[in-house]
């Protein structure tokens, strides 16, 4: 109920705030654009229409504060055409003619005057009707004793009487109490889609573009990193182990006819380091594509991760749907890198992983009772996962404070 109340009283400020506001900035744009448009061939209407358009954007940054309360979304600036820096004075001047979102804050401005007159007289007869009907009996008694006063009741043959017009007045109060928050959004939400479709939606458009370049940016980076950690994997490990291998194999070969049997457990050692080799690349494969995932899922492979940490990790998986590869791959990455990071830095006796469908977007939690101390900042893990949910429009939010516990939460779109 308090946030019905606090809603209404939003959009009703928007409205009644805005209409006055709306009433000026027509006034002023309309006589500017005039001018200026009236004037331009002498060019004293270029620095008017120029005005102008600053006066608009003036007037379309307010609405676009007001937009964020009523829309209940951040708000949001377009970026305005700047001029070049090496521009003189006139060219400076006339910036704003060169910028479209000027022309849609003009226009804007302009479309608005009639569409808030609208809303404006919504709000006041909507708010009226409540207010006059339930306050009656205050102001009723004193109308009910004038002399030949004949109110709505009367003339609808329903008797008369001051508490005859109190129950009617009443009625019709409490009914437009009930529809009043209706009217008075619905209102606000019809100024407030002019505002955002004129206003914001270049801005979003906009910003859209650029999630989707760092996004991209974002894959280039976290594969390279990927791949930079995978060869410097196999250069520590398994290449080192091969050369190793082929100089005990060679040492063997030289022995064969010497000292068989020391051939023989030389080739004995040797077959070990294969095993163990074989072993490390098995465990790098598994971080780039495991073929647990591919052929039977996230479920599977998540526990198939769970049984192999060094932690011991109570696995709740609330899914058993296939995704894209892209989402089941980014999904397994972060609870591999997730567990990898706890083992070896965490100090935690336990720790949990949950992943669990919320409409068109998994969730991912871990959660472990370590020491803490973990972030996204450049140079530290977590920002390569924070990279690769990136690059499919994922996000992640790590809470960690210094003492524990951490809570590594991952949400990635799979619809």
């Amino acid at each position: 109920m308090r946030s019905l109340m606090r809603r209404v009283l939003l959009d009703s400020r928007y409205l009644l705030v805005g209409f006055p506001t709306a009433v000026i900035a027509f006034i002023l744009l309309i006589a500017g654009f005039a001018a200026g448009l009236g004037t331009v061939v002498v060019w004293i209407g270029v620095p008017i229409l120029c005005g102008t358009l600053l006066v608009a954007r003036g007037f379309a940054d307010v609405e676009r504060g007001w937009l964020s309360d009523v829309l209940r979304r951040p708000a949001i600036r377009p970026r305005y055409k700047e001029a070049p820096a090496t521009a003189g004075r006139f060219r400076r001047i006339v910036n704003p003619l060169t910028s479209g979102q000027s022309w849609l804050d003009l226009m804007h401005g302009i479309i608005n005057f009639p569409i808030a007159i609208v809303t404006f007289v919504v709000t006041v007869v909507f708010w009226a009707i409540p207010i006059l009907g339930l306050s009656y009996p205050l102001y009723g008694w004193i109308t009910s004793r004038i002399p030949g006063n004949m109110e709505l009741p009367e003339l609808l043959g329903l008797g008369e009487g001051y508490l005859v017009n109190s129950a009617f007045y009443g009625g019709v109060g409490l009914l437009g109490a009930f529809v009043m928050p209706f009217m008075v959004r619905g209102a606000a939400l019809l100024r407030a889609g002019l505002g955002r479709a004129l206003l914001t939606s270049v801005a979003e458009l906009h910003e859209r573009i650029d999630d989707l370049a760092q996004g991209r940016a974002a894959a280039v980076s976290a594969e390279a990193d990927a791949l930079r950690r995978l060869e410097r994997d196999i250069h520590d490990g398994p290449q080192q182990r091969l050369v190793s291998l082929a100089m005990e194999l060679s040492r063997a070969q030289r022995q064969l006819k010497k000292d068989p049997q020391a051939a023989h457990a030389t080739i004995a050692e040797a077959i070990t380091a294969t095993r163990e080799t074989l072993d490390e690349l098995r465990a790098l494969s598994r971080g780039i594509a495991p073929p647990i995932l591919a052929d039977r899922g996230l479920a599977p492979a998540l526990a198939a991760l769970a049984g192999r940490c060094t932690v011991p990790v109570d696995l709740d998986v609330q899914t058993a749907e296939r995704y894209v590869a892209a989402v089941e791959n980014t999904v397994y990455y972060v609870v591999a890198e997730s567990l990898t990071n706890i083992a070896k830095h965490s100090r935690a006796t336990t720790c949990s992983v949950q992943l669990s469908r919320t409409g068109n977007t998994l969730m991912l939690t871990i959660g472990d009772d370590g020491v803490g101390g973990a972030h996204v900042a450049k140079g530290h893990g977590l920002a390569g996962l924070a990279d690769r949910l990136r690059a499919v429009d994922g996000e992640l939010v790590v809470s960690s404070p210094v003492g524990g516990p951490t809570v590594i939460v991952a949400e990635v779109p799979c619809g």
